[in-house]
């Protein structure tokens, strides 16, 4: 696919994320997809495979903000096999604090699957609002 689809295929998501749902989102990432949280903090790692993202990191942030909660793109770039998408949260955590955090989140894709995320953010508000990662998970 060319950069300028991944583009397209990356804002359908993510419209597809504001309407709440996740079904092309989870229809695009590939088996062996490879998310890394960047940075030297508790959220630092890499998590490998579609189950382990969605299960070890998706599903425990949901355990942790209310429904509704969101990630809002403001920005999409595209180059090459890579999308880069500029976002903000619009998030309330359980215990009813704001996390609006700022993204930068990178997405490399293959033959139309993502293979590979990178997610750069707030290190110290995530820790803030959302608490340290458990030891153990991943």
């Amino acid at each position: 696919m060319s950069s300028e689809a991944n583009k397209k295929l990356m804002q359908e998501i993510f419209a597809e994320i504001e309407d709440g749902k996740g079904a092309l989102f989870v229809a695009t990432l590939a088996d062996n997809v490879v998310m890394r949280v960047t940075g030297q903090y508790s959220w630092s790692r890499t998590f490998e495979g579609k189950e382990s993202v969605l299960r070890d990191l998706y599903r425990y942030v949901q355990s942790l903000v209310e429904r509704g909660s969101r990630t809002i793109p403001l920005r999409f770039f595209a180059d090459g096999d890579c999308v880069i998408v500029e976002a903000r949260g619009d998030m309330t955590t359980r215990k009813g604090e704001k996390y609006d955090n700022e993204y930068c989140l990178v997405y490399r894709f293959d033959e139309g699957k993502i293979v590979e995320m990178r997610e750069y953010c707030d290190s110290v508000l995530c820790e803030q609002r959302l608490g340290l990662f458990p030891t153990g998970k991943t």
